[in-house]
């Protein structure tokens, strides 16, 4: 069944909290949630729908929505990491279109700088769940390595620079200047990422995204309920989602699963990339950017270098502005499943609510896209393709 047309985004909220040693995980859902309500102008009692991950705490969207006192005729609890927002949003929109329900919440909200982790350099811990996990713990990964052995084996095959790879966190920068709530406000420079502490070879800290506390909400209703509101129509128009693992052996780091799942949301939205005004890209690291700009068919494979350098990711600057708030990279990172704040700028840029040094003039057809887990391992994808009607 197709989804273009059949449900539209009508509430975006994002916390403005960077960081919340006051407030727990479940408190920063209500708040999104009533964020989103209020930016709707819809009352909690319309809800009759609600999905949220495994950053909820307990049972998910089971806690969650006896915590707020929600009645709803459909939940989901899909969790695939960094994808998974964006992949509610077109599990909203299926629902919606089979009649499971009319109003959907989505939520997300995490802790991770007042908790203290270290997101990218900690040792992931071994799950005996996980089938290979046996033959990889024992090396110890952290996320940080399996991304920067993405980018090492980008550099060996077609000649891309740290340079190249620093000027996406050079586009973030500049547009994170005028956003109030950033974490990282100051414009840096190709020399400034280049120069920064080396995480993991050939990652420096400024390749990295931003650890802090926060979250966000979005509502998704039937096109009938979105025309009786006084919100500027964003329409899902197409999605994708595909996983990618090991493949039996056939191990490829030159690609995500994002090569799968973008050309599903283009097709079925009926567009091309080269149609995309704004594109919302998750950036937990530089070389993340970099391969889903390939993978999702704005330039050739390999080409991804010369495709973000000199500027072209900064709004009214390049031909394909992202990340118009600081992205992961500058602005906030609330849990490993922060692709929310993805689909809240897209719906900023699309309603031109965006900060009007980064707004984007005419901008009327966004992508917005996740990665969740491991780009060098086990990870899902997921683009959404969204419209101004």
């Amino acid at each position: 069944m197709s989804i273009n047309g059949r449900a539209y985004i009508v509430g975006a909220y994002e916390h403005p909290t960077r960081k919340a040693p006051d407030k727990s995980v479940a408190q920063l859902h209500a708040e999104c949630a009533r964020g989103a309500l209020a930016d709707a102008g819809l009352k909690k009692s319309d809800i009759d729908g609600y999905i949220c991950a495994g950053d909820a705490p307990g049972m998910g969207p089971i806690n969650m929505l006896d915590y707020m006192n929600l009645k709803v005729r459909y939940f989901d609890s899909t969790d695939v990491g960094g994808s998974s927002y964006i992949a509610h949003v077109a599990h909203a929109a299926q629902a919606i279109a089979m009649g499971k329900a009319s109003v959907v919440l989505i939520t997300l909200a995490g802790r991770p700088r007042s908790e203290g982790q270290a997101t990218g350099t900690a040792a992931r811990p071994g799950n005996p769940g996980i089938p290979d996990s046996p033959w990889e713990t024992h090396f110890a990964p952290v996320t940080a390595n399996v991304y920067a052995m993405v980018a090492a084996r980008h550099m060996y095959e077609y000649g891309t620079t740290s340079e190249q790879l620093a000027w996406i966190k050079v586009a973030a920068s500049h547009h994170a200047q005028y956003n109030e709530h950033a974490m990282l406000r100051n414009v840096v420079t190709v020399e400034d990422v280049v120069n920064s502490p080396m995480v993991s070879d050939p990652l420096h800290r400024l390749d990295c995204c931003v650890i802090s506390d926060g979250g966000g909400a979005l509502i998704v209703t039937s096109p009938e309920i979105a025309r009786s509101l006084k919100r500027p129509l964003v329409k899902v128009k197409g999605a994708g989602e595909a996983p990618k693992g090991q493949l039996g052996g056939e191990v490829d780091l030159r690609y995500s699963g994002g090569a799968w799942s973008g050309p599903r949301a283009f097709a079925e939205a009926g567009v091309r990339p080269a149609d995309i005004k704004y594109a919302s890209i998750y950036d937990s690291f530089t070389i993340t950017v970099l391969q889903q700009i390939e993978d999702m068919g704005f330039c050739e494979r390999g080409r991804g270098g010369a495709f973000v350098s000199d500027g072209n990711l900064i709004s009214g600057v390049g031909k394909l502005p992202f990340n118009t708030d600081g992205g992961g990279l500058c602005n906030n990172h609330p849990a490993n499943r922060g692709g929310i704040t993805k689909v809240i700028e897209a719906v900023r840029q699309l309603r031109g609510e965006a900060h009007p040094k980064v707004q984007v003039p005419n901008c009327d057809l966004a992508l917005a896209h996740g990665t969740g887990g491991l780009i060098g391992s086990r990870h899902g994808s997921a683009t959404l393709i969204l419209e101004r009607e």
